[in-house]
């Protein structure tokens, strides 16, 4: 379980300095480390692209007027109600995707060097809609009145690679970054597109609305009806984010596109099942949040390896998952005109159906799950695995056998195989891999206590490597670390689990305040990365003014924290 390892930083986050019109410092990162991927170059082990989600960030460690102020993690200071321009365009920037070219020196190191695909994609860069909602009436906005484009992407949490080397980037918690005050006699009247994704009322999370200047790219973060048309005002700027974002890394020209057949909702992540010749491509996903669902999208042409690319991704069938408690499972189509849904039942196109996701998977009876979150394939099985963080609001009479816990605090991994090995059948046999806890309460594969080597809570992020061992990431809430029934598990971890044994070992753990988010290799396995992000976010409002940050990870000293992606390599040069 690699005890020999050497370990290096690299993509540390931009912190405390105050850039140029609002940008990050040329040699920065974004923010939040999270999802990403090794795309070696010419087929060099040593030498390729990293790309990087960034999810969000803690505006309190990105300006120097913060300091000494009683902020908590998220919060956007306002003064006067607003936000300096600058402070929010610099914010709007750390999010999104870092595609960096890294390249291992003789002597073993890491660096990031010059490269003209070097590139971030932001909360500002401009981006392409495909798939079934492009030019519906759903996204038709100021920017966009015939509802093809919008700017930028949000939330970018677990992601993907396709099979054609490209990249996908999930949007996870987009909804808080918009507001919508609308009402009607007196009471809120917000469409079921944003109701059921929880758009808040009042305040966004960082108030970018409020930037000072009055910017259109601001203003479009307030999604109340100001005028008589959709396209005079952005009322619809919610409905462009949700999707997974297609980048292509290798092309710094290439405009980013939002694949819409593949459903909207808290995107975790994407995982594609092995693409083969003459089938359809097939890929998984899951909304993170309580009593939500886990997808399917099985693409209506076949797969062929020399003309693949996004326009597979665009016509196909969703389909949601329907957990039996006799072991069985159903692949319910998300399709308008089937499973109910129809004009009468207010979905009246396919746009409809995919802009309201959520509600779509409901109708049709899927199973509301606890928190699913990143889904991984083993290699030799083909069998389907899925994190369920967590749902402390799941009752007694709730309780189902996918989800057999109330008030689930530690969470589960679920998994299943295909009817006849085919990851496009509608049919599927499932089981529990591990129950996580403490020693009282979480058990593994063969029903035994996990113990002070493996216990853990809140799975997040699975991977699998090429030797099929399952990578199992852990994300207990930054306040909630270390105290109460979270106590036993310390700070969150990643571990390494047999799918064949159920054995679970430890591998890290990480710095105060933080949570393990990322993983991928070099293709020879020898060289592992992992991204923590956010550590010190734990860090009190009333510390935060008095200068006493929960973390200085990774500098030390009295540095800020900041996010950074560790480089795994064992001491040996063997296979980490």
């Amino acid at each position: 379980m690699n005890r020999n390892a050497g370990r290096q930083l690299i993509g540390t986050g931009g912190r405390h300095h105050p850039g140029i019109g609002g940008r990050l410092a040329p040699e920065s990162a974004g923010s939040h480390h999270d999802g990403m991927h090794f795309f070696a170059i010419d087929g060099h082990t040593d030498d390729g692209l990293l790309v990087i989600n960034h999810e969000y960030v803690e505006p309190r460690l990105m300006h120097i007027s913060a300091s000494g102020l009683k902020l908590c993690a998220e919060d956007a200071y306002l003064i006067d109600g607003g936000r300096p321009a600058d402070d929010v365009l610099k914010e709007m920037n750390a999010h999104g995707v870092s595609v960096v070219r890294i390249r291992r020196e003789a002597g073993g190191r890491w660096v990031a060097v010059a490269d003209p695909r070097n590139r971030r994609v932001t909360a500002l860069t401009p981006m392409e809609l495909a798939g079934p909602v492009r030019g519906s009436d759903f996204v038709k906005t100021k920017y966009s009145p015939d509802g093809t484009c919008v700017r930028g992407t949000l939330g970018n949490c677990a992601s993907s690679a396709t099979p054609w080397n490209t990249y996908l980037a999930a949007e996870e918690n987009w909804a808080l970054y918009f507001r919508n005050d609308d009402s009607k006699e007196g009471k809120p009247d917000q469409p079921r597109e944003h109701s059921q994704y929880r758009v808040p009322r009042g305040k966004t999370r960082y108030h970018w609305e409020l930037a000072d200047n009055g910017d259109d790219a601001f203003v479009r973060f307030d999604a109340s009806r100001k005028t008589q048309s959709p396209a005079e005002d952005y009322r619809n700027e919610p409905n462009a984010f949700g999707w997974m974002v297609e980048i292509d890394p290798s092309r710094p020209g290439a405009v980013p596109v939002k694949r819409t057949a593949l459903g909207r909702f808290a995107h975790e992540g994407v995982v594609f099942a092995p693409a083969t010749e003459g089938k359809p491509l097939v890929c998984y996903s899951g909304d993170d949040a309580m009593f939500q669902f886990i997808y399917k999208f099985v693409s209506a042409q076949p797969y062929d390896n020399a003309s693949a690319g996004g326009h597979l991704l665009d016509d196909g069938t969703l389909y949601v998952a329907r957990f039996n408690d006799d072991g069985s499972g159903d692949w319910l189509a998300l399709a308008a005109g089937q499973n109910g849904l129809t004009s009468e039942n207010g979905f009246g196109s396919q746009a409809e159906v995919l802009v309201n996701t959520r509600a779509a998977a409901k109708h049709v009876g899927a199973t509301r799950m606890d928190r699913p979150e990143s889904g991984a394939i083993e290699p030799t099985t083909g069998a389907v695995y899925f994190s369920l963080t967590s749902n402390v609001k799941r009752k007694p009479d709730e309780v189902d056998k996918a989800n057999p816990r109330a008030e689930n605090y530690f969470g589960h991994i679920v998994r299943w195989t295909e009817e006849g090995a085919d990851h496009a059948a509608t049919s599927f046999r499932w089981d529990l891999f591990v129950i996580g806890g403490d020693q009282a309460s979480g058990r593994d594969l063969t029903g035994r206590p996990l113990d002070d080597n493996n216990l853990f809570a809140c799975p997040d992020g699975l991977w699998f490597d090429a030797n099929g061992r399952l990578w199992i990431q852990t994300d207990i809430g930054d306040c909630a670390l270390n105290k109460g029934r979270f106590e036993p598990f310390g700070n969150n971890a990643m571990l390494c689990a047999d799918p064949m044994t159920g054995e679970i070992r430890r591998f890290l753990t990480g710095p105060l305040g933080q949570e393990i988010t990322g993983v991928t290799t070099t293709p020879d396995g020898r060289t592992m990365f992992v991204n923590v992000q956010h550590p010190g976010a734990h860090t009190s409002a009333d510390e935060f003014a008095q200068g006493r940050l929960g973390s200085h990870w990774p500098a030390g000293g009295s540095a800020v924290p900041r996010s950074a992606t560790l480089v795994i390599t064992r001491e040996d040069g063997g296979i980490v």
